[in-house]
């Protein structure tokens, strides 16, 4: 099992204009705050000059607020169009362009006005950081920030902290951008999805897994991604089929392999197929007089308003979802004591 982290918000960014040493970032902290890579930012100091106004006796860069403010103003300028030049122009005037100009030569791109039309809320810097990558379909800095995100808090905390926010983000910016946002949210999804699956090594073992399915209309399925990524990371063994598994496909599996436990995942009351629980609750196996009946357990928003169904639970969130399950499969596993020897040849009850 993967050993627990020690999780730590991270501390209050510090406030504008406090350009004491101390409050003064590296590059690295920098770059996750932007939502750039490392590398990204050295290259717009040598070639435009929008550098570190201070660095250290190792002559280690250190950003002031009044340096991050800089670039964070080129960052929402080259999120709308603007050359990097003429956005690091600006940002070191201090000026900015008129509502909805961009560079000579290159139109805005549509219906994306930049990092700060996201309607992200309270978060974490981190979050704020995925978002400036994925609004600037930046794919190595967003691959980068994923990659940070979830070695540094481990798969349920990156997730519900700072991945899943900023997925909302983006799904309610193109729900009220007509199709602007489209690309955005496809970039940010695909890479969410890609890096799930690659930080974690799958579990070998013969053990009754848990089965992991979206229902068979349900094209959602990076919320069971995750669950499935934190489930491998605890050294759980898992199957999961993805995206609108067709009911039938479903119950063979459940038949030939004999879960612990299946959760069917469902973003939309329109998904949240009642018939198919039933269905699947109604299916057994294993010798007659031993009949196993399979577990399920129902998740995501879509199940709210479907009624509730005898043999079914629910799961809410990831972290207690992944309780629920890693309790389950450890009670199922565990083997009932061996009679006392001693007792049986005695002939006691």
């Amino acid at each position: 099992m993967t050993p627990r982290r020690e999780v730590r918000r991270p501390a209050a960014e510090p406030a504008a204009g406090t350009d004491a040493p101390e409050a003064h970032l590296t590059t690295g902290a920098l770059a996750r705050r932007l939502g750039v890579a490392p590398t990204t930012l050295r290259t717009w100091e040598r070639r435009y000059g929008i550098g570190p106004s201070h660095r250290d006796q190792g002559r280690h860069r250190r950003w002031s607020p009044t340096d991050v403010a800089r670039l964070e103003d080129m960052c929402r300028l080259t999120a709308r169009g603007v050359a990097p030049s003429e956005a690091a122009r600006l940002a070191l005037s201090g000026t900015r362009p008129s509502k909805g100009a961009a560079s000579p030569g290159r139109s805005r791109p549509r219906g994306t006005g930049g990092f700060r039309d996201l309607p992200l809320g309270q978060v974490w810097p981190e979050s704020r950081g995925l978002a400036r990558a994925a609004v600037r379909l930046d794919s190595s800095a967003v691959q980068a920030q994923l990659r940070s995100a979830i070695d540094t808090y481990g798969i349920v905390v990156a997730w519900e902290q700072i991945i899943a926010p900023t997925l909302h983000a983006v799904g309610r910016k193109w729900a009220t951008a007509d199709a602007s946002y489209v690309e955005v949210e496809h970039l940010l999804s695909w890479h969410v999805s890609t890096t799930l699956r690659s930080t974690v090594a799958v579990p070998g073992g013969k053990a009754a897994p848990i089965l992991l399915a979206c229902m068979p209309d349900e094209q959602h399925s990076l919320p069971i991604e995750a669950l499935w990524a934190a489930l491998v990371e605890r050294g759980l063994p898992t199957r999961i089929f993805g995206a609108a598994v067709p009911a039938e496909a479903l119950q063979s599996a459940v038949r030939r392999l004999g879960p612990c436990a299946v959760v069917l995942w469902s973003q939309s009351r329109h998904t949240a197929d009642v018939g198919v629980v039933r269905a699947l609750l109604a299916l057994e196996w294993g010798m007659r007089g031993a009949r196993s009946h399979p577990l399920a357990l129902l998740a995501g928003p879509g199940w709210e308003s479907a009624p509730s169904e005898p043999g079914a639970g629910r799961l809410t969130g990831l972290a207690s979802g992944l309780a629920l399950l890693e309790s389950l499969f450890r009670t199922v596993r565990t083997p009932p004591p061996a009679p006392d020897p001693d007792s049986t040849r005695h002939g006691a009850t």
